[in-house]
């Protein structure tokens, strides 16, 4: 013998009511947009951290440039210490243009260079991870290309940032130059 139902039901429990339908909240999604909005700002936040330690030059040893460099018409020279030099070369016909690629030649002399890599930067506005590295063509000399991302302003400033692997560790130097809208 079966169990008798709960109290006021029938034996097949039809007191319960069924549904013809599922019923949906057609409230506001409260949720899924804080779903979305928290997801956003930990991507955000994982983009941060992350360009942040692509970009970290703690253990680089920062030499000063030469004053009265132009990128736009000549070479620029740096010493690096007792170390040796380096030269950057962008070969243009005229000005950077920011979306352009450029060439570029870095000449190092004194120095066992094992890697050799070019970031510009915005000096003034972060302008995310532009890192190029340049492939040794000859004895102490390393080739490659580059681009200046494009900003909103008339004129922006960049700075050049070579930077060599070395065995005694990472060594560089900057050259600042403006690139004008166009």
């Amino acid at each position: 013998m079966s169990p008798s139902p709960p109290h006021g039901l029938r034996s097949d429990y039809s007191a319960m009511k069924k549904l013809s339908k599922p019923v949906y909240f057609t409230g506001f999604p409260a949720l899924k947009v804080l779903i979305l909005v928290t997801g956003l700002a930990l991507a955000a936040c994982t983009w941060y951290v992350f360009a942040n330690s692509l970009r970290d030059d703690s253990d680089v040893t920062w030499f000063a440039p030469n004053a009265g460099c132009d990128l736009h018409t000549h070479p620029c020279t740096a010493m690096l210490g007792d170390k040796g030099r380096i030269t950057l070369t962008v070969d243009t016909d005229g000005r950077i243009e920011a979306l352009e690629i450029v060439p570029l030649e870095v000449h190092v002399e004194g120095i066992d260079a094992q890697h050799v890599s070019v970031d510009f930067i915005g000096r003034d506005m972060d302008m995310g991870l532009h890192r190029f590295g340049l492939t040794a063509t000859a004895a102490d000399y390393f080739y490659g290309q580059g681009q200046v991302g494009i900003c909103t302003q008339a004129v922006m400033p960049w700075r050049a940032r070579v930077i060599l692997d070395t065995p005694e560790g990472k060594l560089g130097s900057w050259f600042d130059f403006d690139v004008i809208r166009s």
